[in-house]
């Protein structure tokens, strides 16, 4: 049963990207047909052809990798300066630049000078380019939105889990009281596991975060206001100043860093619970915020992918992971001992994961990426304009097939990493379980 549910988890996520892959894809599709380009082709994967069939004037089909997918759009590069197609030169930099020249302009049919891509204006251009990594992150809100409002997450909650006996620095490493030790506030207020706290010090608090910070910011007495077996009882604590651990502007514990603040003495409770719209907007701009955090750090993640192949250093778990690590993970999901619902909101947020990631990464301003052609189109928009500003003749299109060398150096930096992330899955994976 355990493996049918780790093969059912793997599916799950092998179709959200399948449909991930099409719905960025949709997206260039459906502008780039809106300003009148012509699309021969839209491809969901890459390498041979599994499927395929022609509508009008398009081939929609599947392919064996389902590493990616493209829409191959007439026109992507405007002509040399000639106007015309030069033959291969023997220059390997001139060939790379002819043959993307040539592959803008492959399956050319009469009537089609009016819909060449280059040929819009560049505001179009940013539109079709920009609208594929725009899907995914549309895709990405919705599914975070509907799993916050809908299934809800694991949280922790205002309720009392734990009470401290005594006071013991964070900082220390785990150890009972010792005779001593200070007697915890918390415990000599009288609090008790399973007190909901509704308020503290007269305020009233229904987050974790809130009251954690309140109890931080308070040293000396404070009331502490719980329901207790249905019963509202009202205590009296007298904080004390204790080495805790240090939360970053979320709210989250930074590893191995410590301050002095406030201290009441009790873990909280964790639960799932359902986030209304404000605290789901801003737990996503959290999400948003550590996406974009992983993905300018992923130069010093490097080292650990490679330490962790070689056996000189334990996988860092949060660090990157590509799709075979992924899927793993979504099988893993389906084997988790927590509800059907949870295990379905978790692979649904492990997808809305990647749709993120897909948005980020694309939207880096480099060729062959969608951010590359954005920033080709944005800089000829202002060579136009300016000089137009400075009545000189205007430049033409920016010829962005000439960074070609530079897109295929970029393209195999992709390919090593992708490659090293690949071996790190497979010998060294990332586990739910850690």
């Amino acid at each position: 049963m355990t493996a049918l549910m780790f093969v059912l988890g793997i599916l799950v996520f092998v179709f959200g990207l399948l449909f991930s892959i099409a719905w960025h894809e949709l997206g260039h599709f459906s502008t780039a047909r809106m300003f009148g380009v012509r699309v021969p082709q839209f491809m969901v994967g890459f390498g041979p052809t599994i499927f395929s069939r022609r509508r009008g004037e398009t081939e929609y089909g599947v392919k064996a990798v389902p590493l990616g997918g493209y829409i191959r759009m007439i026109g992507m590069f405007p002509p040399g300066e000639d106007g015309n197609l030069r033959k291969r030169s023997t220059s390997p930099f001139r060939g790379m630049i002819e043959d993307a020249r040539a592959a803008a302009f492959e399956e050319l049919q009469p009537g089609d000078e009016k819909r060449l891509f280059y040929t819009r204006k560049p505001w179009k251009r940013v539109i079709v380019m920009f609208a594929g990594p725009g899907m995914n992150l549309i895709l990405a809100v919705v599914i975070f939105l509907g799993v916050l409002m809908g299934f809800g997450i694991n949280t922790q909650t205002t309720t009392v889990a734990t009470v401290s006996e005594c006071v013991i620095a964070q900082s220390e490493e785990q150890r009972d009281c010792r005779a001593d030790d200070t007697p915890a506030p918390a415990a000599e207020a009288g609090l008790r596991a399973g007190d909901e706290i509704v308020a503290f010090d007269g305020a009233p608090v229904d987050e974790w975060g809130d009251l954690q910070q309140r109890i931080r910011d308070t040293v000396g007495v404070a009331t502490v206001t719980v329901v207790r077996d249905g019963e509202r009882l009202e205590l009296t604590a007298d904080l004390i100043e204790n080495q805790v651990g240090k939360t970053d502007g979320n709210g989250n514990v930074v590893r191995g860093e410590f301050v002095t603040a406030g201290f009441l003495g009790f873990s909280p409770a964790s639960g799932i619970v359902k986030q209304d719209f404000p605290q789901a907007v801003d737990r996503m701009g959290e999400i948003m915020s550590t996406g974009l955090d992983a993905m300018l750090n992923l130069p010093s993640k490097i080292p650990n992918l490679w330490h962790s192949i070689t056996g000189e250093e334990e996988r860092d778990q949060d660090g990157p992971m590509g799709v075979v690590g992924a899927a793993r993970v979504g099988g893993e999901i389906f084997t988790l001992d927590i509800p059907a619902s949870q295990q379905l909101a978790t692979a649904l947020f492990l997808v809305a994961g990647f749709n993120l990631s897909l948005f980020l990464f694309n939207m880096l301003p480099l060729l062959p990426l969608d951010g590359g052609h954005i920033a080709g189109a944005l800089w000829e928009s202002l060579r136009r304009n300016a000089a137009k500003l400075t009545r000189r003749p205007d430049p033409g299109p920016f010829d962005v097939a000439r960074l070609m060398p530079l897109a295929y150096v970029v393209a195999g930096v992709f390919i090593c990493f992708t490659l090293l992330v690949l071996a790190a899955d497979i010998v060294s994976p990332v586990r739910l379980a850690g």
